[in-house]
């Protein structure tokens, strides 16, 4: 890590945060609220006299380190981790004492294994379990200031006790007045009405003072993000609109058995919707008890966010972790014989169909190991160098980079993850940096979602690993990319051209070819279920994936680039893209947001300067040679 700034610029820097903090104090403290000001004085001062101990603390524990030359890199490491230990443990303090926004951003903070120290990582576990529960008083002056009414008049009963409680809102079950439903209300803290503006500026603040210090490591995104999202996750109005949609959208879906409680009142701070309750999804206890299949509910979970990125005007759910996820054992139905219940709508965002389609292209390339197009890909999604690859690569799967030059459905061993966390090092923590703060905001809220989804069927511990998701992911993908094709036929003159009717066939045949293997792929799982052990089931399968994702993956590729280059051929892809791709220069998508990156467990950092040898065996390249020459031609396919 390079030093922070020189001694004068460190005192410059203390004084400048003690005044700022004395000025805010000094400014609140005249407010009309005397009791006001003096809550504020408190909260600025806390966040900012710790700021600046912190600060002060680290650069005399870098300086020792200097001096201590002889020592070995054992002891200089020990010395800055017992500092960073200090600093959390005194940071934890101000969070806890502060609660408001500062528990939910210390929450995201503690997920960032990749970015930050471990010793700030693990000291801010607790605060995933330690959201703040408003009094029963204050629900009760807050329903009554923004309904106009009473609780008791709108509810026959309400349980004082809430059954759940987070950063910014709790739910506690009622029933209504007027026709006995069970509902849940999900009500926003009350104070948070008072303390979001200055912990606003407090954090925007801060994050401004440790890029100053520390200009390689500029982490001020976080209070954008956070500024960006927070007053849309504060609209509890808008995330009942946003629910109403996503379960309009939903409502004729046959794909996957999804339920999204019905909205009966939406306020700002109000929320009342039917009460639907289950257990998490990695209450393995559960599904097993209830002879819930795993791989069942793996499957739907890919079914379902794979359709809210890929499907035409779909809305994507931005935060689709396992406690805004719940399961319940299905009533009335044998298969599947589950329920997916999704819960919080506040964050949502609509994907341009542009961005879906090439997006579909790069994971498609992804799927089938080639290099090339996903280079290609990566440059039209978000504007990936060829140096920045390797690196967005493993953040967009998750795997080490080296695993992708040969199949990305290999499951993860325990030694790539081993590799990936000892690939650390301040150089890739810069790169990664500067990749956040490129990636334009709704690929980044795309990567989130997939960086979840990724880590609730690995929970899930399925048989199987990821290849049953990453067929389900290849048929999405394929069935975009055949949308795309149609609307190319339809706009030259539609299907019964005969040029036009050959496109339609082969398009056709490809889309029909993917969607006809998975569904072979189903039927065939069902049977090994009932008749073979797991390991032999994932040996077979994996084996029919490489036939088939050969086959049928590189036909679509190939109708796509043939389409690509009939009609307007000429055109550089990568300037075209550019301008199709008009989304990337509005302001709202420049603001970078690192959603995905505060749920991720360091699973994209470890990939860069690393051999890249074919790493195949001799059997896979039999399998190539042989299948090459079957087809009249080699290379590609999946490895």
């Amino acid at each position: 890590m390079k030093p922070p700034l020189q001694r004068t610029s460190r005192r410059r820097l203390v004084a400048l945060a003690t005044a700022g903090g004395t000025l805010g104090a000094g400014t609140l403290a005249f407010s009309d609220d005397v009791n006001h000001g003096y809550a504020a004085a408190q909260r600025t001062g806390r966040v900012i006299s710790a700021l600046t101990v912190n600060i002060n603390e680290w650069w005399n524990s870098y300086r020792v380190t200097l001096k201590h030359k002889s020592d070995t890199e054992e002891e200089h490491s020990s010395l800055l981790k017992a500092c960073h230990k200090r600093c959390a443990e005194r940071t934890l303090k101000v969070l806890e004492k502060n609660g408001s926004i500062f528990i939910k951003l210390g929450q995201h903070l503690s997920s960032m294994n990749y970015l930050l120290p471990i010793e700030w990582t693990e000291t801010f576990i607790p605060l995933q379990d330690k959201c703040p529960v408003s009094s029963i008083e204050s629900i009760e002056a807050m329903f009554q200031n923004d309904m106009g009414m009473p609780i008791s008049e709108f509810f026959s009963s309400f349980e004082s006790e809430p059954v759940g409680a987070a950063s910014l809102a709790q739910v506690h079950r009622a029933t209504m007045k007027d026709n006995g439903q069970k509902v849940a209300v999900k009500v926003q803290h009350p104070a948070l009405e008072e303390w979001v503006p200055l912990d606003m500026a407090l954090t925007r603040f801060t994050f401004h003072m440790l890029k100053w210090v520390f200009p390689d490591y500029d982490l001020e995104w976080l209070s954008t993000e956070m500024e960006f999202s927070l007053p849309q996750e504060l609209d509890f109005a808008r995330e009942g609109q946003n629910a109403l949609r996503a379960r309009e959208y939903f409502k004729g879906y046959k794909e996957a058995p999804l339920l999204i409680p019905d909205v009966i009142l939406g306020k700002k701070r109000i929320l009342v919707m039917e009460y639907i309750s289950g257990h998490r999804p990695d209450d393995l206890a559960f599904l097993d008890s209830n002879n819930i299949d795993r791989d069942e509910v793996s499957a739907a979970l890919s079914r379902i966010f794979n359709e809210m990125i890929f499907g035409d005007n779909a809305p994507l759910h931005c935060d689709p972790h396992g406690g805004n996820i719940a399961i319940r054992k299905s009533a009335s139905r044998r298969k599947p014989n589950f329920d997916i219940i999704l819960y919080d709508h506040g964050l949502y965002r609509d994907i341009p169909t542009n961005l879906r389609r090439s997006y579909a292209k790069l994971w498609l390339a992804v799927i089938d190991a080639d290099e090339a197009k996903m280079r290609e890909y990566a440059y039209e999604v978000a504007g990936i160098t060829d140096e920045q690859f390797p690196l967005f690569a493993s953040a967009i799967t998750g795997r080490d980079y080296r695993v992708l030059t040969k199949s990305v459905t290999i499951p993860r061993s325990e030694q790539e993850k081993e590799d990936i966390s000892a690939s650390m090092g301040d150089g890739m923590l810069q790169q990664l940096v500067q990749l956040l703060g490129q990636v334009p905001r709704i690929i980044l809220l795309i990567l989130k979602t997939n960086d979840l989804t990724r880590s609730l069927d690995e929970n899930l511990h399925t048989r199987l690993g990821p290849i049953r998701t990453f067929l389900i992911l290849g048929r999405y993908c394929s069935r975009t990319v055949y949308q795309e094709q149609m609307e190319i036929i339809g706009q030259n003159g539609g299907a019964l051209r005969p040029r036009n009717f050959l496109r339609f066939l082969s398009a056709y045949g490809s889309y029909k070819r993917v969607d006809w293997k998975l569904s072979l792929y189903e039927y065939y799982l069902s049977i090994m279920r009932l008749t073979v052990t797991a390991p032999i089931a994932a040996f077979t399968m994996a084996g029919l994936l490489f036939i088939y994702s050969r086959t049928s993956i590189q036909a679509a590729k190939r109708n796509a680039q043939r389409h690509r280059e009939s009609d307007g051929g000429q055109i550089s892809w990568r300037n075209e893209s550019l301008r199709r791709h008009g989304h990337l220069e509005r302001p709202e998508d420049q603001e970078p947001i690192r959603q995905w990156a505060l749920g991720a467990k360091g699973k994209v950092e470890g990939v860069v300067g690393r051999g890249q040898g074919s790493g195949r065996s001799e059997e896979e390249e039999r399998l190539r040679a042989a299948m090459g020459k079957k087809r009249g031609e080699g290379g590609g396919g999946m490895r």
